[in-house]
């Protein structure tokens, strides 16, 4: 599982959809639930992919650095730090080019020896 996560994570932070997608299961179900902008909710690779290519828009860069990992039997709570540089102007305030920094927890489950739930919490 740590392994799944830790490929996750690097695939995420190069911007690499196509290796994001093969590590999740076929119904994945992923969940971001933010203070800033509320709650989304998708399920299954194609619309995982639609919202990971809108998102690749969004930053010129990003990153996920793991602050913790805590291990389940079938799930994982991490411990992120998140830092982006924006490409566009958000609603919520901050501009292009300006750097954004979170704090949060995404737990992950795990199906068939693949990721099927993430569940950001910022």
């Amino acid at each position: 599982m740590e392994a799944l996560i830790r490929q996750y994570i690097a695939a995420y932070n190069a911007m690499d959809v196509p290796g994001m997608l093969t590590l999740l299961h076929d119904v994945v179900v992923f969940e971001n639930v933010s203070t800033a902008s509320g709650t989304t909710t998708i399920s299954g690779k194609v619309d995982f992919e639609k919202l990971a290519r809108q998102s690749l828009g969004v930053f010129i860069s990003r990153e996920q650095h793991i602050r913790s990992l805590t291990l389940g039997d079938r799930t994982a709570a991490v411990e992120i730090e998140f830092s982006a540089i924006l490409a566009v102007d958000l609603p919520s305030g901050p501009k292009a080019g300006e750097a954004m920094m979170l704090r949060g927890v995404t737990v992950f489950a795990f199906s068939d020896q693949k990721i099927s739930r993430i569940s950001d919490y910022s």
